[in-house]
């Protein structure tokens, strides 16, 4: 198999079946045009992320931003929703794995958020995969039939899709144009758009996309930039397009109506990601000697900081009239165990009944199995509504609401050895190629393995990482306690007849990352680097 190359593309990998149905001259061609007007942007973002990290560092808090009141003191709303985004109760979302495209599209969910990024392990073969995975679903042509011999097919009712590429963080190291990396959110959007953006539009339902880790306004005008390009190339009106920020940076929530300003003629609304968010505080705080979180299980939504950064985010979008989309619960049903079962049923509906109650106007799932009590708990609030945008919240919120981080206690080292071992175990599975892992009865993705180990950095480094028994959490007690959590991974998947050739390594990663004096800003990219 051999490609027809635009001038100055090479892609440095292996090309399997189909492959080249995707990886066309028209569409790289539209990749090294994004790539050539917006890569000295991404490059100065990315820059100015680092400074303000050390700003930071050394002590700023962040603030509203002085020269943007303007924006958040004028009367503007964000265009007009198509009819396909104005009911969005439950939406679920897995990587771009054929099976799981179509049991996602078949669930009953209103949406379908498919995942480039955070629960897709980004190997080669897993990125162009998925887009010749998209390419069938979104025809509806899609099968699977898995080695028992049973085949998946698609119902007449399907979800709505949205896509999400992956973050300004992550490169395309598979695909240079003119000698340089590609991003990886303009590589995978503009191979998803020129090749499906048309065809859904017939369908109509699409182009649709969810945008992830931004951290400022100025981000997502850069994608807001990159949308009018690719419409422009496309012979699209502008507006087609329709995009959800995800709000998982805590710098993020003081620019919530700044973000959906610039992206305001392609906003589909905000979704409060709470897994990356709480991540992000981690990581921002790091070297702040009074920032301390309690064990990851104590960080709920309704902990101080969480709920106002909740609370904002509706009150913000039903005053810009866009969705307000609640985030993931990583709870799962459990088989063979009735009252776990029942417990995590428990929690589904606890946490969809709060976010209903609060005004937003939908949630997300990580089962199929769990759309059913998701959507009843929204249908209870809103009948037969399409949102609640007529509930408008009145709190108003402060940057020390934001910066509340509550609670600091407790520590416990059930909670230190269930990070090491959830990091172990998901750094394994994303290593083999699977990057969405249900471990103790939650689905995990990277995002839930970096609160592990930036935690875990963290409790080694704060004056105030005490267990509860007194214990001062030290890279020697942590050193100590990965062999015994690696044992008990290989056990577990060795159990589930997986397996275990990656998790040698992956508890080294996990070590090495967890114990580094320089925190790595991203678990993701020394381990993109050590893959294919």
């Amino acid at each position: 198999m051999s490609l027809n190359l635009p001038a100055g593309v090479q892609i440095n990998a292996p090309l399997h079946p189909r492959f080249d149905e995707v990886l066309t001259h028209d569409a790289l061609a539209l990749v090294a045009q994004l790539h050539r007007a917006f890569e000295p942007r991404r490059q100065e973002l990315l820059k100015a992320r680092i400074e303000r990290q050390a700003r930071i560092d050394a002590g700023e808090m962040p603030d509203f931003l002085p020269e943007t009141k303007h924006i958040r003191e004028s009367d503007w709303k964000v265009a007009p929703l198509p009819k396909a985004l104005e009911r969005r109760r439950t939406e679920i979302t897995g990587p771009v794995e054929r099976k799981m495209i179509i049991n996602a599209y078949n669930s009953g969910a209103d949406s379908y958020m498919t995942d480039f990024e955070d629960s897709n392990s980004p190997n080669w073969f897993n990125q162009i995969q998925g887009q010749v995975n998209l390419v069938d679903a979104i025809r509806r042509q899609i099968s699977y039939v898995n080695e028992a011999g049973k085949e998946y097919k698609l119902n007449e009712q399907i979800a709505t899709l949205q896509i999400r590429p992956r973050g300004w963080h992550l490169d395309e190291k598979h695909v240079t144009v003119d000698g340089q990396r590609v991003s990886g959110g303009i590589f995978d959007f503009g191979l998803v758009f020129f090749h499906n953006a048309k065809e859904q539009i017939a369908r109509g339902a699409g182009p649709f996309y969810y945008l992830p880790k931004m951290e400022s306004h100025l981000e997502a005008r850069l994608w807001n930039d990159i949308f009018v390009m690719a419409q422009n190339e496309l012979g699209l009106p502008q507006g087609t397009i329709k995009a959800t920020v995800l709000i998982e940076t805590i710098l993020a929530t003081f620019e919530m109506e700044e973000i959906l300003y610039e992206l305001r003629e392609h906003s589909a609304g905000l979704n409060a990601g709470r897994w990356d968010y709480i991540f992000s505080c981690i990581k921002k705080f790091k070297k702040n000697k009074n920032f301390c979180l309690a064990n990851r299980g104590a960080i709920t939504m309704e902990v101080p900081f969480m709920r106002s950064y909740a609370l904002h985010l509706v009150k913000v979008c039903h005053k810009r009239g866009a969705p307000a989309m609640g985030g993931m619960s990583a709870l799962i049903p459990i088989k063979d165990d009735p009252a776990a079962n029942e417990k995590a049923l428990a929690g589904i509906r606890h946490d969809k009944t709060r976010d209903a109650n609060d005004g937003f106007d939908g949630g997300w799932v990580a089962h199929p199995g769990l759309v059913p009590i998701a959507h009843e708990e929204f249908v209870k609030v809103l009948g037969d509504k399409p949102n609640q945008w007529e509930k408008q919240r009145d709190e108003v919120f402060a940057a020390k609401d934001f910066l509340n981080f509550q609670p600091e206690q407790p520590i416990t080292e059930v909670g230190l050895r269930n990070n090491i071992n959830v990091g172990i175990h998901y750094l394994g599975s994303w290593l083999a190629g699977n990057g969405c892992v249900p471990i103790h009865n939650l689905m995990e993705d990277a995002a839930t393995a970096e609160i592990s180990r930036s935690q875990v950095w963290q409790w080694v480094v704060s004056p105030k990482g005490k267990l509860d028994d007194g214990r001062k959490v030290t890279a020697d007690l942590v050193h100590g306690l990965i062999p015994e959590e690696l044992a008990k991974v290989k056990a577990t998947v060795t159990a589930q007849g997986e397996d275990t050739t990656t998790y040698d390594q992956a508890a080294g990663i996990f070590e090495k990352m967890s114990l580094s004096p320089d925190y790595p800003e991203f678990l993701t990219l020394p381990l993109y680097e050590a893959m294919d």
